[in-house]
C-alpha cells in the first residue's frame, strides 16, 4: 500500500485526534499541511508533524489555492464551515474526510453527496460508530441471522449530565441557529447506525422532546450569570465550572476552554469565556432530551433515545428479533445474545478499549480505512458511502421537524421535496 499524505482543515481536538494516527502509523500516511487560523493551534500542530512554514496556512482557501498537495484532505471545523472547503477540495480532486454533522443545511448536504458521486472520490463522513467493534459484531450477527429475522430496535444515548452542560449548553453547540439542532450535532451517526442495523431506507419518523432543564426558571436562587461571580449555590450545584475546568484530573473539556492548558489560562477562560457561566443563564436552545421513532422499509421499527440526564456517556442498545434478543452496552463492551430456544444467555465481551475517548475504537478504525481507500484510489469499498450518509443526516433533518411541527414526517416525500430543490 502507497503511503498517503493528508491535509488538514480545523487543527482542533478533532482533527488534532484524526491526524494522530500519522505519528503512531509513520510508514502508512504523512499530514503534509495544516489550515487553522488559531496561531497557537496551528503551531503547535506545526511541531508535532514537523511541518515547514510554507506548508502551515491560516486560511484553508489560501491551502485550497495551491497546486495539489495531498491525496486527501480532513475537514473538521464547526459544523456551518463544513460546505465550502468540502466542495473546493473536491474540485480540487482531493479525497474528502468529513466530520459529522456534514452540514446544519440539507441541502449541502445533498450537495456535496451528489459533487462526491460524480467526481468519483472518496468522500466519507465520520461515522465512527460503524467501525466499532461493538457495533460491527452486531452487525454481524443480523447478518448471520443470530437473532433470526431482526423486527425492532431500542437505543438509547446516554448523553450525561456533564457532558450536555459542556458541549449543548455552554459550548460549540448549544444553539441551533448557529450551529445544528442536537439531533444533527450529536446523533446523526445514531441514525446512521441504526440505518446500517436495519439494513434498509427509513420509511416514516417522528419526535418528540424539549429544552426543560438548563433555563432560567431552574436557576438556584441567587444565581448570578457567572460561576465566579460569588454564586450562593457554588458548593452543591452540579455544574460550578471550576469542579470542572479547574481541577487537576486528566479530561477532555479542559482541552476545550483554552490553548492555555495553564491554571491561570484556564482561570482566565472561565472568568472571560463561554465555559464559565451558569448552565441556567446561556443562550442554549437545543433540546436536552429526545425520543424519536422510525419505521424503515422492512418493517423493523426503531425508536432512539437520547438524554441528558444520566451519569454516564454511553450507548446502550436492544435488537429483538423472531428468535432472539442482542442486548448491548457499548462502554462495557459486553454484548449480550438471548436466544429463545436456550436457557442462558451468551455473554460476548470485547477487547476493544471502550469508553468516551475513541469512540470504542471507532476513530481509529474511520481513519484507518480512510488511509486504504484513498491508497486505493477509491476503487475498494468502505463501510459507507456519500449517498448513505446524506440519508442518515435527512433522517436527523427529518426528526427535527417532526419534533418542532408534531408531526410525523414521510421521509420518501420529504426526501423528493428537497431533491426538486436541487435541480
Amino acid at each position: 500500500m502507497k503511503k498517503v499524505k493528508l491535509a488538514l482543515i480545523g487543527a482542533g481536538l478533532r482533527g488534532v485526534n484524526y491526524t494522530n494516527y500519522a505519528l503512531e502509523h509513520p510508514g502508512e500516511v504523512e499530514v503534509v499541511a495544516v489550515a487553522e487560523p488559531v496561531e497557537d493551534r496551528r503551531m503547535s500542530f506545526k511541531q508535532a508533524h514537523r511541518l515547514p512554514d510554507e506548508m502551515c496556512y491560516a486560511d484553508w482557501r489560501e491551502m485550497l489555492n495551491q497546486p495539489k498537495l495531498a491525496d486527501a484532505v480532513l475537514i473538521c471545523t464547526q459544523d456551518y464551515m463544513h460546505y465550502e472547503p468540502t466542495m473546493r477540495a473536491l474540485e480540487c480532486g482531493y479525497h474528502v474526510l468529513l466530520e459529522k454533522p456534514m452540514s446544519p443545511d440539507p441541502l449541502e448536504c445533498i450537495r456535496m453527496g451528489e459533487r462526491a458521486r460524480r467526481s468519483g472520490l472518496v468522500f466519507s463522513i465520520c461515522h465512527v460508530l460503524r467501525y466499532t467493534r461493538f457495533f460491527g459484531t452486531m452487525k454481524q450477527m443480523l447478518e448471520e441471522g443470530r437473532i433470526g429475522r431482526l423486527m425492532s430496535i431500542q437505543h438509547n444515548e446516554n448523553v450525561g449530565y456533564w457532558h450536555q452542560a459542556h458541549s449543548f449548553v455552554r459550548g460549540n453547540w448549544r444553539n441551533a441557529d448557529e450551529t445544528s439542532p442536537m439531533i444533527l450535532a450529536k446523533s446523526c451517526h445514531d441514525m446512521d447506525i441504526l440505518l446500517w442495523l436495519a439494513g434498509d431506507s427509513c420509511t416514516n419518523v417522528s419526535s418528540f422532546g424539549s429544552l426543560s432543564h438548563f433555563t432560567a426558571e431552574n436557576a438556584p436562587a441567587g444565581a448570578p450569570k457567572r460561576c465566579l461571580d460569588g454564586c450562593p449555590a457554588a458548593e452543591d450545584c452540579l455544574y460550578y465550572a471550576p469542579k470542572t475546568y479547574l481541577t487537576d484530573e486528566d479530561n477532555w473539556m479542559k482541552l476545550a476552554i483554552s490553548d492555555d492548558q495553564s491554571y491561570e489560562g484556564r482561570l482566565k477562560a472561565i472568568q472571560e469565556g463561554p465555559y464559565g457561566r451558569c448552565v441556567y443563564h446561556c443562550d442554549n436552545n437545543v433540546v436536552d432530551h429526545q425520543v424519536v421513532s422510525m419505521d424503515f422499509r422492512n418493517e423493523v421499527t426503531a425508536v432512539f433515545t437520547m438524554s441528558a440526564f444520566t451519569k454516564e456517556c454511553s450507548r446502550t442498545i436492544k435488537l429483538m428479533g423472531t428468535e432472539g434478543e442482542i442486548r448491548g452496552a457499548m462502554e462495557k463492551n459486553e454484548i449480550e445474545l438471548i436466544r429463545f430456544d436456550r436457557n442462558e444467555p451468551e455473554l460476548i465481551s470485547l477487547e476493544t478499549p471502550g469508553g468516551h475517548a475513541g469512540h470504542g475504537g471507532g476513530d481509529e478504525g474511520l481513519i484507518r480505512d480512510f488511509i486504504r481507500l484513498v491508497a486505493d484510489g477509491g476503487m475498494a469499498q468502505g463501510l459507507t458511502s456519500a449517498d448513505i450518509s446524506v440519508q442518515s443526516h435527512m433522517m436527523a433533518f427529518a426528526a427535527e421537524q417532526a419534533r418542532v411541527t408534531g408531526q410525523v414526517v414521510h421521509m420518501p416525500a420529504y426526501l423528493e421535496r428537497f431533491a426538486s430543490a436541487t435541480t
